[in-house]
């Protein structure tokens, strides 16, 4: 197993096209869908990365910003921004297309967190990530303070030991 990878090689695209089934009354993709949909894209991100099967640990507020209509294409864009011991945290971005009128319009975001396993479903080491670009250096900076913010709302860690989110204010 690579001991360094970069977020280019957990790089992961999905398109989904939007079908009655997917919708709700007012003919919009089901918020339930997405997640789906999401949870999918950026498990896939994690594996490429881990090169191990994965399981999701956490998912950082998706906010619904504009509706994704029936008919649409919707893109999915998810990769790794930090790996730790075991689990990775993964951006992952959606894009809605109304192919027809050629509109396209970013309607969520979101952070989640995946654990890599092994055949006995422990966690297991994943590779670390070499970030290249200022904005994988930017997202790979803060996934630090993003997880002790996931850690202290699960109770796993302290506000007084989380020191990356102390230093935030001082």
């Amino acid at each position: 197993m690579a001991t360094e990878k970069n977020p280019s090689q957990s790089f992961t695209l999905m398109n989904e096209l939007v079908l009655p089934n997917d919708t709700n009354t007012l003919n919009n993709l089901m918020g339930g869908r997405l997640l789906h949909w999401m949870d999918i894209c950026a498990a896939i991100a994690a594996q490429k990365h881990s090169n191990n099967i994965v399981v999701t640990a956490a998912v950082d507020s998706v906010s619904f910003k504009e509706s994704i209509r029936l008919g649409d294409v919707v893109t999915l864009k998810a990769y790794v921004t930090r790996a730790f011991n075991s689990s990775m945290e993964v951006f992952i971005e959606v894009f809605a297309e109304n192919l027809p009128q050629g509109e396209k319009v970013k309607s969520n975001e979101a952070y989640y967190t995946f654990v890599a396993l092994d055949s006995r479903h422990r966690p297991i080491p994943v590779p670390t990530l070499v970030p290249e670009t200022d904005i994988e250096k930017e997202k790979f900076d803060g996934a630090l303070r993003r997880r002790q913010v996931r850690l202290i709302l699960a109770g796993k860690m302290k506000p007084g030991d989380a020191q990356e989110l102390k230093n935030l204010f001082l």
